[in-house]
């Protein structure tokens, strides 16, 4: 029986038309529900909040067929397009079509379906549609499931796309590195709840994780942001601690490349590119979360100092860090966003015995299930000075505008991270399902397992093709703030259905700490909540596409 359409990627281009065309439908649809006078009216959105985000959803699925298909055109270009990259690109779009059609699952209670946004699918009736749903077989997934089985050995779980030879060089380093460095020790970092050691901060420095986008004439190795990517999904897959401490630097550097003084971008780009100093970001408040227009925290000018008071929470990485990006209050006569501005507040580095040994500054530890190789903090602020020289780009009230510079950036490096989270779960499972052996067979044999892990490997590879677009579109200098989202709106889900997935397969033991999946599982479910949980994405995702943004 011949699983692969003969004509896939004509089938492909067609479906993805219709795609397209239902796409618009649903887009019109929803304007009519928040935006009948032409422009979206923030009550309406409100209230329609169920109908606005499913079609953020919709879009980010036609957005994955889009990128599905570039992926697959230029692997057969480029001579990558073999047996496993063909089922894997029939299934997904197969998969989504069908979902698109039928119902977007937008969280595990909630599913979108096209009459509940008012849309017509009629356009989903393209006969290319109908093909690939019903290509996508129990028999194509097992056949991926055969062609994955040494992927534990080989890496090789679908053709990358990269397109780039260095990157691909870039990428096996760090899967080295990880492997004898990170992914044996991650676990028992994790259950003794301790933070990542410093000789394997040293070595990530040395390896220039730190300093990835930085440009070379501040020390850095003026990568883009592609490379971010490749270098963060593998050091996620080993843990997502790890893959984690980049995203500091990550943003500090670029605060302060795109936004800092001269004098800001000489004294420190440099060092922490080299990994002299590790950074951490102090935005959040309590009772503020994504609301940053609501924050407290106050900054004070007294001559040529600022007196920070206030509070903050979940702070990332804030004991061992050596400057703070901080976000306070700098003018209270101004209302919401206009009075923020953005400091770099140097402290001393801390310990776990004295995690913050610095005047006018205390703090606790927050205790988390995952994610817990930095540790979370909670800080209290009463007078901690700030030079008013390390005020960023040496203006008040630019906060605001600095950090959502920045959000393009943290969003797609988030997805990243998600990724690399999807590729371990995926991973684990895939080797307790070859070693554990049931009824006298491995529980790789049996058929609902192997089917899980075929599409855990799919669906991640459509995670990773919808971030590597918004990578590029960010490298080429262009506005990706819905790019940005869609690929961490989606990878996020993955992560945690692939993990959620692999637990599964793992059955009792899984739930038993001492497995890695339990580790997986924890630490996959903060992906849909940090750097803007699931819901804001979505309303970043319509509101952007609605005001032609796009």
């Amino acid at each position: 029986m011949q699983l692969i359409l003969p004509d896939l990627l004509s089938c492909c281009a067609e479906a993805e038309t219709a795609a397209d065309r239902y796409e618009t439908e649903a887009r019109e649809a929803v304007r009519r529900l928040i935006a009948p006078a032409g422009k979206v009216d923030p009550k309406l959105l409100e209230r329609e909040q169920f109908a606005a985000h499913g079609f953020a959803w919709i879009a980010t699925y036609v957005a994955a067929i889009r990128q599905m298909r570039r992926w697959a055109e230029a692997g057969q270009q480029s001579g990558l397009g073999a047996e496993l990259e063909q089922l894997i690109l029939q299934v997904a779009l197969g998969e989504y079509l069908a979902q698109l059609k039928g119902g977007i699952a937008i969280s595990q209670v909630e599913i979108v379906r096209p009459a509940d946004l008012g849309a017509d699918p009629v356009a989903l009736d393209a006969p290319a549609v109908a093909k690939l749903v019903a290509a996508n077989t129990s028999a194509a997934r097992l056949r991926i499931a055969e062609l994955i089985t040494d992927g534990l050995d080989s890496g090789n779980f679908g053709a990358l796309g990269l397109g780039d030879e260095a990157m691909e060089e870039v990428r096996r380093q760090f899967r080295r590195f990880v492997d004898t460095e990170v992914g044996p020790h991650a676990h028992g970092w994790h259950l003794r709840d301790e933070l990542i050691p410093l000789p394997v901060v040293q070595q990530m420095a040395d390896l220039g994780v730190f300093g990835l986008t930085v440009p070379e004439e501040w020390g850095g190795l003026g990568m883009g942001k592609l490379a971010m990517c490749v270098v963060t999904e593998e050091l996620s897959r080993g843990y997502i601690g790890v893959g984690s401490l980049g995203t500091r630097s990550e943003i500090a550097a670029e605060l302060i490349r795109a936004g800092g003084t001269e004098d800001q971008k000489k004294r420190y780009l440099s060092r922490i590119a080299s990994g002299e100093i590790l950074p951490t970001a102090v935005f959040t408040e309590p009772n503020t979360g994504s609301d940053l227009a609501s924050l407290r925290t106050r900054a004070v000018l007294d001559g040529d100092t600022y007196k920070i008071n206030g509070n903050k929470t979940w702070i990332t990485h804030a004991a061992r860090a050596d400057i703070m990006t901080l976000l306070a209050r700098s003018d209270a006569s101004k209302p919401g966003y206009q009075g923020l501005s953005m400091f770099l507040a140097e402290k001393p580095r801390g310990d776990e015995a004295d995690p913050f040994p610095a005047k006018g500054m205390i703090g606790g530890e927050i205790k988390v299930l995952g994610y817990r190789g930095m540790k979370e903090y909670e800080i209290g602020f009463d007078g901690f000075e700030v030079p008013a020289e390390n005020l960023l780009g040496g203006k008040e009230g630019q906060g605001f505008k600095q950090l959502m510079a920045t959000f393009e950036s943290a969003r797609i490096q988030t997805a990243a991270r998600a990724i690399g989270v999807a590729q371990n779960a995926l991973e684990l499972g895939l080797r307790y399902a070859k070693d554990r052996i049931q009824f006298a067979k491995p529980l790789y044999a049996f058929p609902r397992v192997a089917g899980k892990i075929a599409w855990m490997a799919v669906e991640t590879m459509i995670a990773r093709q919808l971030t590597y677009f918004a990578a590029r579109e960010k490298d080429q200098d262009r506005r990706c703030d819905i790019e940005a989202g869609m690929a961490k709106l989606l990878a996020a889900r993955i992560a945690w259905s692939n993990a959620d997935n692999a637990l599964q397969i793992h059955g009792g033991n899984g739930y038993a700490m001492e497995y890695p999946i339990s580790r997986v599982l924890c630490d996959a479910r903060i992906l849909n909540i940090f750097e803007g949980a699931a819901e804001i994405q979505a309303q970043v995702v319509c509101r952007g596409l609605l005001e032609g943004r796009n």
